[in-house]
């Protein structure tokens, strides 16, 4: 019993000199980095105070405080800033759909500001604002070593004012002036419309009213075209979309889908990672899906992509995403301000990151650029319509109904609509011709 209670005794001394060799080092450098941290608050305190007291013109502390905080924000990556009181109180009410400004969700890149999309129907995009552009001045001020958030300070103004922003875009040599009247910009999240016998969902945003827009939208769409038994399929189009709120693209994903995870996040501490799934119910009944999406489409837009393309629930179509991989908690502070601080990194179900990557559509298609058509010189209107019907003294067709000659006139005036939109827009017309395939093999079936 004796030398049972010696090993034990033993072991427990050992155990006891092998903690303090490590622990002690590791105490010892713990207390050296407070120090240096102590340190370096203490340089702060002097470098403010020197400002404060020496600077050439009188210096308002509090703006001191506030920029040396947004400083240190800002030096995370692009996404985590301050928001003094004013705008905190902003971005609830864009949250909300309506705010006053240009209508472009920008990020900041080599110091310039980087147009990550325009949105639908506002100022930017009426004027030609396209995502991807760099925007170097505002009002002929060069925004280069500006803050993102003095930069979008430079780009607020009242209601009706112009704003005047150089632009430099790929593959146009020189920078161009671009004006643009600020206005009120009211976004209706989600629109849904009838193309043919297809439901197109235009997604613009993702905020408060992003799921609910898009149920309203899709309902009267279906019923529209009379009935779901009516419709070959849907084409989600998240061109252009920046992103949003996180309940919304997870809502919005739900809605595709039966079961299964949406999307991950995964903090800093294990113990802060989540996981959301899936809820029964499919607002599209099961129905082929097509998601467009292009450079343009970031961060919630994303997530809903990421999801239905990891479930072969939609076919993706476009061009790669932005690939703004990260969530971003709003904390509220003191003096009603608050802290956008990056918190997690987003995963799809697969367990993929598309951080600095983006998604890769399952079809790679580029939105060509229309270049106007010069008319034929050498053949006239009749020659470019010559068909077996035109020529003199041909026969008729004796076996096609009056019913028949209907249906085909249908199906030609609907190639004819095809047609006319491959011209407004190549991506979309795409995307619709995939569910006319998809459609006639089920028939086929």
């Amino acid at each position: 019993m004796r030398k049972y209670l010696m090993a034990v005794m033993s072991g427990t001394l050992a155990g006891a000199v092998f903690t303090t060799q490590v622990a002690g080092p590791l105490l010892a450098q713990e207390a050296d980095q407070e120090g240096s941290v102590y340190e370096q608050l203490d340089l702060f305190g002097d470098i403010f105070e020197r400002i404060r007291s020496q600077y050439v013109e009188e210096v308002k502390p509090g703006e001191l405080v506030e920029a040396a905080i947004n400083g240190m924000l800002t030096s995370l990556d692009p996404h985590s800033s301050y928001l003094p009181p004013d705008e905190f109180s902003d971005m609830r009410v864009q949250t909300r759909g309506e705010f006053g400004g240009l209508g472009i969700e920008v990020t900041q890149e080599e110091g310039f500001i980087k147009v990550v999309s325009p949105m639908d129907g506002t100022p930017a995009a009426e004027a030609g604002i396209q995502a991807g552009d760099f925007i170097t001045h505002v009002n002929g001020e060069s925004v280069l070593g500006l803050t993102l958030d003095q930069a979008v300070d430079m780009m607020r103004g009242p209601v009706g004012s112009e704003i005047v922003v150089t632009v430099v875009r790929k593959d146009i040599e020189e920078p161009f002036d671009v004006s643009i009247i600020r206005d009120t910009i009211k976004l209706t999240a989600a629109r849904a419309r009838l193309e043919g016998d297809t439901v197109v969902i235009r997604v613009t945003t993702f905020n408060d009213q992003t799921y609910v827009n898009l149920e309203e939208g899709l309902k009267k769409a279906v019923s529209d075209a009379g009935g779901m038994d009516k419709v070959n399929g849907f084409v989600i189009d998240m061109r252009n979309n920046p992103g949003g709120l996180l309940t919304q693209a997870i809502e919005v994903s739900d809605a595709f889908l039966d079961k299964g995870e949406i999307v991950s996040t995964r903090g800093r501490n294990p113990e802060d990672s989540e996981r959301f799934n899936a809820e029964p119910g499919d607002l599209a009944e099961g129905k082929p899906i097509v998601v467009l999406i292009n450079g343009g489409s970031a961060s919630a837009s994303e997530i809903v992509t990421g999801a239905l393309q990891d479930h072969h629930r939609a076919i993706v179509v476009g061009t790669k995403s932005f690939g703004k991989g990260s969530v971003q908690t709003i904390i509220p502070l003191r003096g009603n301000g608050a802290m956008r601080l990056t918190t997690a990194r987003y995963y799809t179900p697969s367990g993929r990151s598309i951080q600095a990557l983006g998604i890769a559509p399952d079809i790679l298609v580029e939105q060509p650029k229309v270049a106007p058509q010069e008319p034929e010189e050498d053949a006239s209107a009749a020659d470019r319509a010559r068909t077996e019907a035109t020529l003199r003294g041909s026969l008729t067709n004796d076996s096609v109904t009056e019913d028949e000659k209907r249906v085909l006139e249908e199906e030609q005036a609907r190639a004819e609509q095809a047609a006319k939109l491959r011209q407004e827009d190549y991506q979309l017309a795409y995307a619709i011709d995939i569910l006319k395939g998809l459609s006639a093999i089920a028939e086929a079936k």
